[in-house]
């Protein structure tokens, strides 16, 4: 991995012993479903001495259900079950807020966490390690039909006449302001003012068929439906493609850094900082490797992704790849985009009727 895709400090962590096998369930949806029944373990022949409790967004799912299952096969695993719940960032992290239960939590924004550590339910340093909390990357990209018929290459071939766009809605989804952000600083990155950056968002959210509310939604509703173009996580297609769905995906020579972050809630059981240390493990990283995911953990092998659009070069580093700390952190992009009423891309949803 490119040196210039991380602004943070990486370690390589120490993999942990794999001692047997097992398995896990996981439940989609916004409320938690028990993966074994009481008193059992996740492949039902023993007692579970603890279980924890995920909530995360949709996108990771399958990710964690491999790490998962490596992580039941070790000797800090032995007694483990999960409990999960699956959902929009925003919505799953506003849930938590809400009561929902959880011990190690997994969002595609770090302010889903900030919101946690306000209520009091995640620690304050919680992203004080190596990876400053996050624990997998991405980069936008754009995904389009077998053959690329639209003939889509980049940001400006999405604004064009009669091309169909979908991607998630900003207002529940994080991997939705990903994408705006994207959308938005390509026309900065080729020298634009940001009056001009805000009319190719106009045309852009112009050109949008549906905002569905999940990053997982878009993905379904693209493969369901007529559009062009989705706009996506780099995992998401790539993960798509391993599942056997035809399409082909476009990594735009400008794209944004897409940091997930994931903590230990407050009143964990000290399982999930197990789980959270394994995540971040070599064993672990690998596993996001393989599902399309960008490491954290600097030294990850990444060649032999299935899916990708070069196996063996399947992370590539766009020309221009913008970070949130480029954009002055979360707080100065939230306030300048996402504000109700006043935030850019706020507004042109509005202008545009696209808000739903």
């Amino acid at each position: 991995m490119s040196p210039s895709l991380l602004r943070r400090t990486r370690v390589r962590a120490v993999a942990a012993v794999a001692t047997a096998a097992a398995s896990t369930l996981l439940l989609a949806g916004c409320v938690g479903g028990s993966a074994a029944p009481a008193g059992t373990s996740s492949d039902g022949s023993a007692a579970a001495s603890s279980v924890i409790h995920l909530v995360g967004y949709s996108v990771p799912k399958e990710a964690n259900k491999a790490v998962e299952t490596k992580f039941l096969a070790t000797p800090a695993g032995q007694g483990v079950s999960f409990e999960e719940a699956y959902g929009p960032s925003g919505d799953q992290s506003r849930a938590v807020v809400n009561g929902l239960q959880a011990d190690y939590v997994s969002f595609s924004l770090e302010p889903d966490v900030t919101r946690l550590v306000k209520a009091g339910l995640v620690d304050a340093s919680w992203n004080s390690g190596a990876t400053k909390g996050m624990v997998a990357d991405s980069v936008v990209v754009i995904a389009v039909r077998k053959g690329n018929p639209k003939g889509i290459k980049g940001w400006d071939d999405l604004v064009k006449p009669g091309i169909k766009i979908i991607t998630p809605n900003p207002a529940s989804s994080g991997s939705a302001r990903w994408n705006t952000l994207a959308a938005y600083e390509h026309t900065i990155a080729e020298g634009g003012s940001e009056a001009d950056a805000k009319e190719y968002l106009t045309k852009f959210f112009g050109n949008v068929q549906a905002l569905p509310g999940s990053g997982r939604d878009a993905t379904n509703a693209f493969l369901s439906g007529d559009a062009d173009a989705l706009i996506s996580y780099e995992n998401e297609a790539i993960l798509a493609r391993q599942s056997g769905e035809e399409f082909d995906y476009v990594v735009p020579d400008q794209s944004v850094l897409i940091e997930n972050p994931a903590a230990v809630t407050t009143k964990a059981t000290p399982k999930a900082k197990d789980y959270l240390d394994y995540v971040l493990s070599a064993d672990g990283q690998a596993e996001f490797v393989k599902k399309g995911f960008r490491p954290v953990v600097e030294g990850t092998p990444t060649t032999g992704v299935e899916g990708a659009n070069d196996p063996s070069n399947p992370f590539p580093t766009p020309a221009k790849l913008t970070t949130i700390a480029d954009l002055g952190g979360w707080d100065a992009v939230n306030e300048k985009f996402f504000a109700d009423k006043t935030g850019i891309v706020s507004q042109v949803q509005q202008a545009t009727g696209k808000s739903q």
